[in-house]
């Protein structure tokens, strides 16, 4: 870890930027600060908080919280660097008009537009390492340039068919509300798949398999017609994964934890393999491969 101190002695908390004008933030950072006539020293991990026309610089107790305000902070910085490239994206988003109206349980047009550029710089700017300095930034600013509207135009048809697969199952699961148990836990599921942020939280690793997931769910849905004794016992064998990964993301309170978030992934392909078998899964999974995955999780 970088020396307290270290790095521009510049840096004053709540200071703003529009660019990438300052040096590379240290880790921990130690200010000075007169309050009262008092001085004052501030200790603490820095951070770039995104303030909608700007970045904030903020201290924060905690590391993580401050990777995690740092990412929206670094989200901004490339939204004002591409702002042309961005509008002309936001200009030709396939059949927006449309989409928006599908959209509606999840937010606003603005909204829509809002998270698909915040997945689309993930997409194009955010691979690991992070750049944390001008040199860095400014090589990933021309390498994601030329990209930005091809990257943009392959993350609206793939939003295109989840919105339209997702339509389709809200009338399935209209027709099917004597099945209250199955319709509860397809709910569930749903709440839990595509949040209100969906465009812009789901992992880019995960997007692409999105529409295979609400696939399965609408597959599921008809044969729930025809053997609603199948889905109950599938579901049975599901109950005690779903209620001990709930237990356990409860008790992280929010924190990333990567073992967990790939074991909340694996659940969804589980679901694929037992209700809806003929749309595969990447790799084999099984209840009993998810148990031996949760009790290394436990240990």
């Amino acid at each position: 870890m970088s020396p307290p101190g270290s790095g521009d002695p510049g840096f004053v908390p709540g200071q703003r930027f529009t660019d990438w004008s300052f040096g590379k933030l240290p880790e921990l950072l130690e200010i000075e600060q007169r309050s009262g006539g008092k001085r004052q020293t501030l200790i603490g991990f820095p951070a770039l908080v995104d303030r909608g026309d700007a970045v904030e610089l903020q201290l924060f107790d905690e590391p993580e919280a401050a990777k995690a305000a740092a990412h929206g902070g670094l989200v901004r910085l490339f939204v004002q660097a591409l702002k042309e490239p961005l509008k002309f994206f936001e200009r030709n988003i396939p059949e927006f008009q449309k989409m928006s109206l599908q959209f509606a349980p999840f937010g606003s047009g603005d909204e829509l537009k809002r998270d698909l550029v915040a997945a689309l710089i993930g997409r194009a700017c955010l691979a690991d390492p992070l750049p944390d300095d001008a040199e860095s930034f400014a090589a990933r600013l021309a390498e994601a340039r030329p990209r930005i509207n091809l990257i943009g135009q392959e993350l609206a048809r793939t939003l295109a068919g989840v919105l339209d697969e997702y339509q389709a199952i809200q009338r399935k699961l209209q027709a099917a509300r004597a099945h209250a148990a199955a319709v509860a836990d397809i709910g569930k599921q749903l709440e839990e798949l595509l949040p209100k942020r969906f465009v812009a939280t789901t992992p880019a690793e995960r997007w692409r398999h999105l529409p295979r997931y609400l696939k399965a769910i609408s597959v599921r849905l008809d044969k729930l017609r025809s053997d609603p004794s199948r889905d109950a016992a599938k579901m049975a064998e599901m109950a005690p994964l779903l209620q001990a990964w709930r237990r356990l993301a409860g008790q992280r309170r929010g924190q990333a934890d990567p073992r967990l978030e790939e074991f909340r992934w694996l659940l969804e392909e589980l679901r694929v393999s037992l209700f809806a078998q003929e749309l595969r899964t990447p790799t084999p999974v099984s209840v009993k491969r998810l148990q031996k995955a949760l009790d290394a999780l436990r240990s």
